[in-house]
């Protein structure tokens, strides 16, 4: 294989703008993990996509907000530092919500950059082509408004994979010439530890309201193998003692419902059998303490 063009793009939008999905639609796994929840991703997850004459490096990014804590100064620090290094952005504009301050915010930002950057109409399977038309026409409109000349404007839906090979297309078209940056079956250079520390939170966060989602965050205690098992320690983080028996449920029922969806992803992910032994801890207000931001990897 002789590849001939190979560099980094990064998915920028406003959070729950579909960026981690498309991640994972482009290179065709799991690899960035998702929720309705908005501040789901919270570093940069690169993920591979390699063809026959180019490899394409996507790094899914955090969502660009109005930070309320040292976390969220944090998460908009790996975005802009995201911006710097890569050589096209693939801006996610959501078809289903008329573009918003947030959308107009990280416009102007981009226009400063100068670098190739790519509207992607995403979540298009929840329209009629009419919508989708208007969706497009809001998102030229905005580039305007902003003094940022989109280099393509594409609509996709990674749910029904409508034209997410083309968006690869577009991206791979603005790389420079060079050889290959990963071996060829490489998908992710994420840490296997990290990616089942993310399947848990993915699994803690579903059916969770209010604040919670922000507070939560886990750690991986100890991960062995013993025979054909892997045994898997890890504590699942929450702020506030009041918010460690939502995260249990009555009798630890809603923390075993948890860990039941966490191992079925993380066995999919190793390719094994897994037992997982989950426990809640109250860090106090991590998210506002460098010592503790520190200590979960942040």
């Amino acid at each position: 294989m002789t590849v001939t063009r190979s560099g980094f793009a990064s998915l920028v939008g406003r959070p729950n703008a579909g960026k981690s999905t498309l991640t994972n639609a482009l290179v065709g796994e799991k690899i960035a993990i998702t929720s309705s929840r908005p501040q789901t991703t919270r570093h940069a997850v690169r993920g591979i996509v390699t063809r026959a004459d180019a490899q394409l490096v996507l790094v899914d990014t955090p969502g660009l907000h109005r930070p309320r804590t040292l976390l969220g100064e944090r998460l908009n620090a790996v975005v802009r530092e995201t911006w710097a290094d890569v050589d096209v952005i693939a801006l996610c504009l959501p078809a289903d919500e008329p573009p918003g301050p947030g959308d107009r915010f990280l416009a102007r930002e981009l226009s400063g950059l100068r670098k190739p950057v790519v509207a992607v109409v995403t979540k298009t399977d929840l329209l009629r082509p009419a919508q989708i038309i208007e969706a497009l026409t809001a998102a030229q409109r905005l580039g305007e408004q902003a003094g940022l000349p989109f280099a393509d404007i594409v609509p996709v839906s990674a749910v029904s994979a409508f034209q997410v090979d083309l968006l690869a297309d577009l991206l791979i078209g603005h790389l420079p010439e060079g050889p290959a940056l990963y071996p060829d079956n490489e998908l992710t250079d994420e840490p296997t530890e990290t990616r089942i520390a993310e399947l848990v939170r993915e699994a803690a966060l579903e059916g969770v309201r209010d604040e919670l989602p922000h507070s939560l965050a886990v750690s991986i205690d100890e991960m062995r193998v013993e025979g054909g098992l892997t045994v898997i320690h890890a504590t699942v983080h929450v702020e506030r003692d009041s918010q460690k028996p939502i995260v249990l449920g009555s009798g630890g029922s809603r923390l075993r419902s948890v860990g039941t969806r966490a191992r079925h992803e993380i066995e999919a992910l190793l390719g094994g059998r897994v037992y997982l032994d989950l426990h809640v801890n109250v860090l106090k207000d991590w998210q506002r303490d460098p010592r503790q931001l520190r200590r979960l990897g942040f």
